[in-house]
């Protein structure tokens, strides 16, 4: 079985990789770096959902046969506060479609605040922590919960939802 990340970043593959690894030892896991169609920082569930397809379906374009996956960072409003969200693809070589979500947890105002001036999360999370590449590594959610669930792990879980739909739908046919 051959699988292609629609990213580059490290805490994107290395989830896709643990989680392959685990349930399909004998499986490929190929990334290349593809557009996912909406704005460098997604809002809302459906732009950030979007956003992971387009990855997925991309990914899967490829190589023939190849099972695409696509994961994406956003952020969206609840009662008027900013929460991380995260969603996540699989595009089989049918064209059938899995996503799946990810936990989500609410953002300082002063991190929303530059985020509705246009600014990218991963920018301004930077900054807030004066460094660099957070979101190849911890991520934000990892700096907000004190590398509680890093964005590797949140990815994981991610990725463990799609891989039991990928399955179950194996099994069910």
């Amino acid at each position: 079985m051959k699988f292609i990340i629609g990213s580059t970043n490290r805490a994107k593959v290395k989830a896709a990789r643990t989680i392959i690894a685990k349930h399909f030892p004998t499986s490929e896991l190929h990334e290349v770096k593809v557009s996912s169609g909406v704005k460098d920082q997604p809002i809302g569930d459906e732009e950030t959902r979007t956003g992971a397809l387009n990855r997925a379906i991309n990914a899967a374009n490829e190589h023939v046969g190849a099972i695409g996956i696509g994961l994406e960072g956003g952020v969206r409003m609840l009662d008027n506060e900013m929460f991380l969200c995260n969603w996540g693809a699989l595009v089989l070589p049918s064209g059938e479609k899995f996503t799946a979500a990810g936990a989500q947890i609410p953002l300082p105002n002063s991190i929303a605040a530059e985020i509705h001036k246009g600014k990218e999360l991963g920018v301004v999370v930077d900054e807030y922590f004066q460094a660099s590449g957070i979101r190849h590594s911890e991520g934000a959610i990892g700096m907000f919960t004190a590398h509680s669930v890093t964005r590797d792990l949140l990815f994981e879980h991610i990725m463990q939802l799609l891989i039991g739909q990928l399955k179950f739908h194996q099994t069910s046919r």
